[in-house]
């Protein structure tokens, strides 16, 4: 099963579309797309968001992003509103972002969002999808000590070192590869993929952002995940579909409410 882990379906150009995000997913499906995780960066989107969940296999998260500064978290309520919804199988977009916010008060209120995700993911038994950038000391930090080993989360379009990849797997998280993988300028990050063991790693766009080569320059879109499956299951040097099966099972290993949505439907059909 393709799965696109990380995905701003409300945000995604559907100008190709007629506008319609029943025709963007339909060419997901199309290419192999089996399940969408759609992803919150602002609470005040969220009806929107979980408005795309009706389709089958389409999810989504609630929380918002370290960069959102008029809307970051300061208690839990909310959040545990929306994920009381079945859709909704992660909290984050959350995390940590020090490369373009610089000032120290921003900082220290971005901490305090983080932290009320921790643990709101981690008393909800849910993974918490965290964004992180230049703040690779206190993203760990706080993970060890806000988050729940046992529930855990990913680590979403990296792009640190293996030295934090692997800090982050010693707390349960997954790795998650984006489009930036088949960039020319990110050796490193290719060489990391390629140390990383197979039961780490899951797979996204982060679409709209980040289109992968051959389609870099262009709107990402959730589609795309196959050309970054690909290019992964090439460093990794196995097959196509062997990483595939090997994603799936990660993200329903930590994306475990997923995997229970995914068996109803099942059984429906």
């Amino acid at each position: 099963m393709l799965i696109d882990t990380h995905c701003h379906l409300d945000m995604l150009d559907l100008a190709p579309y007629n506008d319609d995000i029943n025709l963007a997913i339909d060419a997901a499906y199309q290419k192999g797309v089996r399940q969408l995780l759609g992803i919150s960066v602002d609470l005040k989107k969220m009806d929107t968001i979980l408005g795309f969940t009706k389709r089958n296999g389409v999810y989504a998260s609630c929380g918002v992003h370290p960069l959102q500064s008029e809307g970051l978290i300061q208690d839990e309520l909310l959040l545990r509103q929306y994920a009381a919804n079945p859709k909704v199988i992660a909290i984050g977009e959350t995390g940590l972002d020090y490369f373009y916010e610089t000032s120290v008060l921003a900082h220290e209120a971005q901490k305090t969002s983080f932290i009320h995700h921790l643990k709101a993911a981690g008393s909800l038994g849910l993974p918490v999808i965290v964004h992180t950038r230049n703040a690779k000391e206190d993203t760990l930090s706080l993970i060890k000590q806000y988050g729940n080993r046992d529930t855990a989360g990913v680590l979403h379009c990296f792009t640190e070192d293996y030295e934090m990849a692997k800090a982050a797997l010693d707390e349960n998280y997954l790795i998650s590869i984006s489009g930036i993988v088949t960039f020319k300028t990110a050796a490193d990050l290719k060489e990391t993929v390629r140390k990383l063991p197979l039961e780490s790693l899951i797979v996204e766009t982060d679409s709209p952002y980040l289109a992968p080569v051959p389609y870099r320059g262009k709107k990402n879109e959730p589609k795309y995940v196959s050309e970054i499956a690909q290019y992964v299951a090439d460093l990794k040097g196995i097959r196509y579909e062997a990483l595939l099966e090997a994603t799936a099972a990660n993200f329903h290993r930590v994306f475990s409410k997923a995997n229970i949505q995914h068996q109803l439907q099942l059984g429906t059909e």
